[in-house]
Order: structure tokens, then C-alpha cells, then sequence
């Protein structure tokens, strides 16, 4: 069966949403992995705990907690809506809620190889007297690239899945907040199974190319590096 507009609207929505989320989880996710992976304080625990909450909480609980934070009498929605700014049923809503649900699934990866580098690196870049900044740019990043990659493609593909969370925080707004997983459920309500059938293989066939393509890389990566240690 062949997409309607609305459900291409949804399908480049989704992509959208997608990328921008999973670039900016890399930035911000970088920082917080680095200092999890190295970091002696007794506060690791703690974050470790916030930032795999997303993975334990139902996505509505933290869809409502983040639309209580974010509207209008939230503690950041009050001072955002003094400057004219509304996140709620908004395609930023939805990015902000995104990222706060992708979480994990990028600091993740990326510290879990920052901590597989170990210190030796960093210790024979020291001695050459090389920067604390030039060791995380020129050693550090280009080691951990396995766990950029893995988080990317889990980031991008759990936020492709969402539907709690962009229900929550976006509500159902064609053009606007109504991504690929709202217009099944949308199908289904109508009762257009065809429609649903069409949307719901194409998620399918996506999951399984992004796992796919995630344990090739790591395959690939886990041989180089048996490789490079011969």
C-alpha cells in the first residue's frame, strides 16, 4: 500500500528529529561519559543511577514529570514562557524530551570505551607533554571511536521508536509533533490497518538494519583492535 502525504510528513519528521537529537546527545554526552569513565567520586554512583533511569522508567512517568517541568507553571517552563518561549506540543518540546529519553543509550557506549582505553595512553601522551586537551582530542577521541558509533546508531534508531515521550510532551500535531510512531497509532485508532501494516514493516525493517549494522561495526572494531594488538 502506498503512503499518504501524512505518513511521509511523519516519516521525514521522524528522521528529523532523529538526527538532531543524536548530535546534540554527542556533544552533551561527551563530557558527562568522559568524566563517569575516569572520575574516583563517590557522586559516579548516583549519576550513573540518573542517567540510566530513562531505561527503567515507563516512557508516560517521565513524559509527565518532563511536561509538568516544562509548561507553563514548571520551574523551566514558567521562566521560559516570560520570554515568549513554549515547549510543550512543540517540535523543540519533543527534542528536549528526546534527548532526556535517548540518554543512556549514548553516554552509554561512549564510556564505556573511554574506560576500555585505559589510562597507558594518556600516561605516554603526558610524558611527550602533551595537553590534557590535545591528549582528548588527538588520543582519547579517536580510540573511543567504536562507542561513537555504537551510540549514534542507538541513539538515532531508540529515537526513531519513541512514542510515550513524543505523545506525552508533543501531544498529536500533524506537521509538528506527529512522528511515524503517533501515525500508527493514529491508523490503528482509525481502524486503517493497511496503513499501519505499510508504516509498521517499514519500522521493522529499520530496527533490524540499524542492529545489524550496529554488531558489524562492533565485529569490525573487535577485530581491528586483535589485530593492532599482534
Amino acid at each position: 500500500m502506498l503512503l499518504s502525504s501524512d505518513d511521509v510528513t511523519a516519516i521525514w519528521l521522524t528522521l528529523k528529529l532523529a538526527s538532531l537529537v543524536t548530535c546534540l546527545l554527542i556533544i552533551v554526552s561527551t563530557p558527562i561519559a568522559w568524566w563517569l569513565a575516569r572520575t574516583q567520586s563517590w557522586l559516579k554512583g548516583p549519576i550513573n543511577a540518573i542517567v540510566a533511569m530513562p531505561l527503567i522508567l515507563p516512557p508516560t512517568v517521565l513524559g509527565f514529570y518532563l511536561l509538568l517541568f516544562l509548561g507553563p507553571q514548571g520551574s523551566l517552563g514558567k521562566w521560559l514562557g516570560n520570554i515568549g518561549i513554549s515547549l510543550p506540543f512543540s517540535f523543540e518540546g519533543l527534542v528536549i524530551a528526546s534527548m532526556v529519553y535517548s540518554l543512556p543509550f549514548v553516554v552509554q557506549p561512549i564510556q564505556n570505551a573511554f574506560a576500555a582505553m585505559g589510562e597507558r595512553p594518556l600516561e605516554a601522551a603526558a610524558t611527550l607533554r602533551s595537553s590534557p586537551w590535545d591528549s582528548f582530542i588527538h588520543i582519547a577521541l579517536p580510540l573511543a571511536k567504536p562507542g561513537y558509533i555504537s551510540a549514534a546508531v542507538l541513539g538515532f534508531a531508540h529515537t526513531v521508536g519513541e512514542f510515550g515521550v513524543v505523545l506525552m510532551i508533543g501531544g498529536n500535531i500533524s506537521n509538528e509533533t506527529r512522528v511515524i510512531s503517533i501515525q500508527i497509532y493514529d491508523h490503528v485508532e482509525a481502524l486503517e490497518y493497511g496503513q499501519a501494516h505499510t508504516l509498521s514493516l517499514l519500522m521493522i525493517a529499520f530496527a533490524f538494519i540499524a542492529l545489524a549494522l550496529l554488531y558489524s561495526l562492533q565485529k569490525r572494531s573487535k577485530s581491528t583492535s586483535l589485530i593492532g594488538s599482534l
